[in-house]
């Protein structure tokens, strides 16, 4: 029988997800270094997915936890936007099913651009509620950026279809009608309070985009209001919008010189 050729051989591995699987056995000895460069590529794609399953095994603890001692609807709570100069304070809560499974998902802020905006479809497409709660700048003023990060989390929560029976919160201890854990850095532990991450840092990220196409002076859509060289190089020069925290240093400089 003749051997298979190294695109056969390629072929054949991609759809072959199992260690002990005889096809795998029988090309271990396989003298070529084209078949043994493309097994070694094979071992690496394995480690790569069994690394991340154990992360979604561990991201579903909480979850697990809380639908063991009966309950269904559990929400994940996560803000965006607490440190700009600029731009609303927004906050999500997402309840998922319990089959969810999106690999690769995490903290928001360790994922590129690029797989925010495709993990945002994919839980705007699989999840089972999902609610925004957004602050603007005026109210954030006037209440101060930990009152509006609350008040962000506790609209997001109001507005969810269903209603939660259980709330995983990033870090922040709410007053709530629902049981709760605040879980510091949940961004990273809890697949639910990830998946809230990533809709409220796209949501906001496309709001900033969209308000800097009214002041493009500012770089709005490229540092999301956080107080880049540009950005005040662009307050010095232009002056604040009503899109600028005023509260907030050193903007707050800039509102007491204008007087």
């Amino acid at each position: 029988m003749a051997r298979l050729t190294i695109r056969q051989i390629e072929e054949k591995l991609n759809t072959i997800d199992i260690q002990n699987d005889p096809f795998i056995l029988s090309i271990q000895n396989d003298d070529r270094k084209g078949v043994q460069h493309l097994l070694n590529k094979w071992h690496s794609r394995q480690l790569l997915q069994k690394k991340i399953y154990e992360k979604h095994i561990e991201m579903t603890q909480y979850e697990n936890i809380y639908r063991s001692q009966g309950f269904r609807f559990i929400a994940g709570i996560d803000e965006v936007g607490r440190g700009p100069l600029a731009g609303p304070v927004v906050a999500a809560a997402v309840i998922l099913p319990e089959s969810f499974f999106l690999p690769g998902l995490d903290d928001s802020k360790k994922i590129s651009e690029q797989k925010r905006n495709e993990f945002y479809e994919e839980i705007q497409a699989k999840a089972e509620a999902i609610s925004i709660g957004i602050i603007e700048p005026e109210e954030i003023d006037r209440i101060n950026i930990y009152e509006a990060t609350k008040k962000a989390m506790l609209s997001a929560i109001e507005e969810l279809n269903p209603k939660p029976d259980f709330l995983l919160v990033d870090a922040v201890k709410l007053v709530t009608p629902y049981p709760l854990e605040a879980i510091i850095k949940g961004d990273g532990k809890s697949i639910s309070i990830a998946a809230a991450s990533i809709i409220a840092k796209v949501t906001r990220d496309r709001m900033m985009a969209e308000i800097a196409t009214s002041c493009p002076q500012y770089g709005f859509a490229q540092n999301m209001g956080y107080g880049t060289k540009e950005h005040l190089e662009a307050i010095k020069i232009h002056g604040i919008t009503p899109h600028h925290r005023k509260s907030f240093a050193p903007v707050k400089d800039y509102v007491t010189e204008s007087k």
